[in-house]
C-alpha cells in the first residue's frame, strides 16, 4: 500500500510540472492549479481505494515466565589434607578373646602403618578408653616415615576379677591431636580384648602301677676316644635296661663296612663296651657311628677325629 501511495504522489508532481511548462495561459497559476486538480481527480477515479484490515493474533491463555539463571558464586573445592593418617594392620600378639588368668602380665603389640604424607616425629601411643589394664597413659613412638609400618607395644596386667575386658588405644601427634585410624575401631582407635578366667582346679588321677618289666632295649650309647690321625680308637659304651642280647655294627664316614663285632650278652641292666680302630691320614674329619640292630633298630653316634 505504501508503494502505491508513493507512485500516485510522484505522478501528481510530474503532471503538475509538465502542465506548468507546456500549457499556455493568460493566468499560468490558475491553469496549473486546474490541471493538477483534474489530474488528481482522474487518478483517484481510476485507482480503487485500498482498505487495510488488521486481525489481532490470539494471545495465550497464560504466560509462564522463564526463570533467569542465578549465579551462586560457588567456591572451587579445596583438597583434603592427608598429612597425619594411620592404618591398623594386625594384632601381632594377644589375639582378640585370648584367655588370661587373674593378674596375669602380658605384652600387647599392634602393627600400625603411616599412610599419611607427613612423618611422625614426637608422636605417642595413648590410652583412650575402656580397661587400662595397668598400662601407661602414654608412651612415645619412634619416628615413622610415610608408608612405613611400626609395631606399638605396651605391657599390661589382666584384671583380678573374671570377665571380658577391652581397652582402646590411639596415636597422638606432637601437637596433642588424635590421628585418624583407617581399619580401626570407629575409624579412630585399636584395642586389646581378653577374657579373664580362674585357673582350672586340678583333678587327682591315680597312677596305675605297671608290674611288668619294660621291654629290653639299649637306653644309651656313649663314646670314649683315644689317639687321633693315623691311629684312632673309638670305644662305644652300650647301656641296657635289663637282661638280653645286643647285636650291632659300626658305620664309618668313608662308607667302608668294618667287620661285624660279636654280640653283647647282658644278664641284667648295665653297660658293656666295644672298641674299633682306624689308621688313616686322609685330610678331613672322620667318624664312627654305632647302629643297634637288636633290640632297638636304632643308630647312635658319634666318635670323630680330624686329620690335617
Amino acid at each position: 500500500m505504501k508503494n502505491k501511495t508513493r507512485l500516485v504522489s510522484l505522478f501528481i508532481i510530474f503532471a503538475v510540472f509538465v502542465s506548468g511548462c507546456n500549457l499556455p495561459s493568460k493566468n499560468p497559476q490558475d491553469t496549473a492549479s486546474t490541471a493538477a486538480a483534474e489530474t488528481v481527480q482522474a487518478l483517484l477515479s481510476a485507482t480503487p481505494a485500498v482498505t487495510a484490515s488488521f486481525t489481532p493474533l490470539p494471545l495465550p491463555a497464560t504466560l509462564t515466565p522463564i526463570p533467569l539463571p542465578v549465579s551462586t558464586n560457588t567456591p572451587p573445592p579445596t583438597a583434603t589434607t592427608n598429612c597425619n593418617v594411620a592404618q591398623f594392620i594386625a594384632d601381632v600378639t594377644i589375639p582378640d578373646g585370648t584367655v588370661m588368668t587373674p593378674n596375669q602380665t602380658f605384652t600387647k603389640k599392634w602393627r600400625i602403618k603411616n599412610i599419611g604424607s607427613c612423618a611422625w616425629s614426637g608422636f605417642s601411643l595413648v590410652f583412650d578408653s575402656g580397661e587400662a589394664m595397668g598400662g601407661p597413659a602414654s608412651k612415645p613412638i619412634s619416628t615413622v616415615n610415610p608408608g612405613q609400618e611400626v609395631d606399638l607395644e605396651v605391657n599390661l596386667t589382666a584384671p583380678a576379677a573374671p570377665g571380658a575386658y577391652r581397652g582402646y588405644w590411639r596415636v597422638n601427634t606432637n601437637g596433642n591431636v588424635l590421628v585418624p585410624m583407617v581399619n580401626g575401631y570407629q575409624g579412630k582407635s585399636f584395642y586389646v580384648d581378653i577374657k579373664v578366667q580362674n585357673p582350672a582346679t586340678p583333678t587327682f588321677t591315680p597312677t596305675v602301677t605297671n608290674t611288668s618289666p619294660p621291654p629290653f632295649a639299649v637306653t644309651s650309647v656313649t663314646f670314649t676316644n683315644a689317639g687321633g690321625c693315623g691311629a684312632f680308637t673309638a670305644t662305644a659304651n652300650i647301656t641296657v635296661n635289663g637282661a638280653g642280647t645286643v647285636t650291632f655294627h659300626w658305620i664309618r664316614s668313608d662308607g667302608a663296612t668294618p667287620p661285624a663285632p660279636p654280640p653283647l650278652v647282658f644278664a641284667a641292666a648295665g653297660t658293656q663296651s666295644a672298641s674299633i680302630s682306624w689308621s688313616t691320614t686322609a685330610s678331613g674329619t672322620h667318624w664312627f657311628d654305632v647302629y643297634i640292630d637288636t633290640p632297638n633298630n636304632q643308630q647312635f653316634g658319634r666318635a670323630s677325629f680330624t686329620c690335617p
